[in-house]
């Protein structure tokens, strides 16, 4: 394979984007980017200070209220256009996604079809903002119920989906008529950057969408400030609950998604040609770097044997590399450091007794030997009590443990802290609806391997995956960035 054009790419210094203009940071501190399937550097991140990131709070207090007296259809169109400069731009957009993040050239497309799709869900404000109202609450007496934006929002994001993930919250919250300003995370800033070229291009009134990067400074400057009405936050348990708890106290609402540790259940009846082929999407697609991946792999009864034959042999086939090239089906986790780590999680597997029956450890990519590459590994063998069986890898690192019943299943999902996503594989539809009806976990998957809610319902997580009341996306977006204000009137 030749190299690609794209690896010499340098994307430059990122600039913040306040008040509808770009803006260079004065911060003494940045990091480089790396692009993780090459190791090479393609750009800087400064890590912006509390000064700057309270000019672009500012920023978006002052165009609050014009923007909330904008009419709803008005609001709506410009979210339309926004749609359109999406859908010019998505292949651009999913390659810069390859490039910062190291994801396929596939997944990257998906990436970006889902941000689309939470924008066209968003252009729905109009309707959806809609309150309600009854006469005759008492004689002379009606009463109704409006729905208010509340003013500045702040979106700190992760690095998993570098794009997606901020348009959870930026659509519904920007069309509900309040204002943003994102804080992208340091490692994946370029394509949030090219995004707010887009929402330049799309007419978006100056200081309605901002853009600060930066890191935790930035962050706690956010936390802290009092225009800050409320936070969405997507990232690991104990960072989570660190903003959760900080943002909570300075009287803001909160929406924090936490880490994961998702089981997928395969019962004796399931269909393994259909089943196989999910399981390798959920537990290696995105290198495994996403709360919704597969973990730990619930072999039920007799299936065990002949579902680690196959999952095994097919995971062992899955070519690894550089996402650009289209043949390829997994690339790289995020840094050298993420690397590391995801190594020692192998080794305490090995340690704690699991049998490692492929071994990603080696996985090599000639073209690209700087690359921070691991191959899909699988343990056989584990118990629930290990921590590969317990705590988010969030790498291509998969464990099988075999089970005798599916109420041994879900007994050992719900002793799991983490309850973000769980799925099950079988043709029984008693067995499905009682995995349904009592697992603890937010998303719940029957024959789906990524059970990746649609932008009209909400993305919901239970127990030490969530932290608030309201989640992303669908119905709770709506009440989460607006507040319901009850008006009773009577006449003389």
């Amino acid at each position: 394979m030749s190299v690609l054009p794209e690896v010499q790419g340098d994307y430059g210094r990122m600039y913040n984007f306040i008040n509808g203009q770009w803006v260079t940071s004065d911060a003494a501190r940045e990091l480089d980017v790396a692009n993780p399937s090459t190791g090479g550097k393609i750009g800087t991140v400064p890590l912006s200070t509390k000064e700057e990131v309270d000019r672009a709070v500012e920023a978006a207090q002052n165009a609050f209220w014009q923007w909330r007296t904008t009419p709803p259809i008005d609001r709506a169109r410009k979210l339309m256009t926004l749609r359109e400069l999406f859908e010019e731009n998505r292949e651009e957009l999913a390659r810069i996604i390859v490039q910062e993040h190291g994801k396929t050239i596939g997944d990257a497309r998906g990436e970006v079809r889902r941000a689309i799709e939470a924008v066209e869900v968003a252009t729905g404000i109009p309707s959806l903002m809609m309150g309600y109202n009854l006469e005759d609450v008492a004689a002379g007496i009606d009463e109704y119920c409006l729905r208010q934006p509340l003013g500045v929002f702040a979106v700190i994001a992760p690095y998993n989906f570098p794009l997606m993930v901020p348009f959870w919250f930026l659509p519904f919250a920007v069309g509900c008529g309040n204002t943003v300003v994102i804080k992208p995370s340091e490692q994946v800033p370029i394509s949030m950057q090219r995004v707010m070229s887009l929402v330049e291009a799309a007419g978006f009134p100056p200081g309605v969408i901002n853009l600060v990067n930066g890191d935790k400074e930035a962050v706690d400057a956010l936390l802290d400030n009092p225009k800050v009405v409320g936070i969405s936050f997507v990232g690991s348990t104990p960072v989570a609950r660190y903003i959760y708890r900080r943002a909570s106290e300075g009287g803001k609402r909160v929406q924090c998604q936490g880490g994961a540790k998702n089981f997928i259940v395969v019962m004796p009846d399931a269909d393994l040609e259909q089943t196989v082929p999910n399981l390798l999407s959920s537990f290696f697609g995105s290198a495994g770097q996403r709360c919704l991946a597969g973990s730990v792999l619930l072999a039920v009864g007799d299936v065990y044997e002949p579902l680690r034959e196959a999952f095994t042999a097919a995971a062992a086939e899955l070519k690894v590399g550089y996402g650009l090239d289209e043949s390829v089906d997994m690339g790289p986790v995020i840094s050298k450091g993420h690397r590391e780590r995801v190594l020692s999680y192998i080794e305490k597997g090995i340690a704690e007794g699991a049998k490692l029956i492929l071994d990603g450890r080696q996985v090599e990519v000639p073209d690209y030997p700087e690359g921070y590459y691991v191959g899909p590994t699988i343990f056989d063998g584990g118990a629930p009590a290990m921590t590969i069986a317990r705590e988010e890898i969030f790498g291509p690192v998969g464990a099988i443990i075999p089970v005798g019943s599916l109420e041994e299943a879900i007994k050992i999902i719900d002793e799991c802290p983490f309850g973000n996503a769980a799925s099950i594989f079988t043709r029984s539809g008693k067995a499905a609806r009682t995995f349904q009806y009592t697992v603890r976990c937010g998303n719940i998957g029957i024959n789906i391997g990524v059970a990746a809610p649609m932008a009209f319902f909400p993305f919901s997580g239970m127990k030490d995956s969530f932290f608030g009341d309201l989640h992303a996306q669908g119905r709770d977006a709506f009440n989460f960035f607006t507040e319901r204000k009850v008006v009773i009137t009577r006449w003389f």
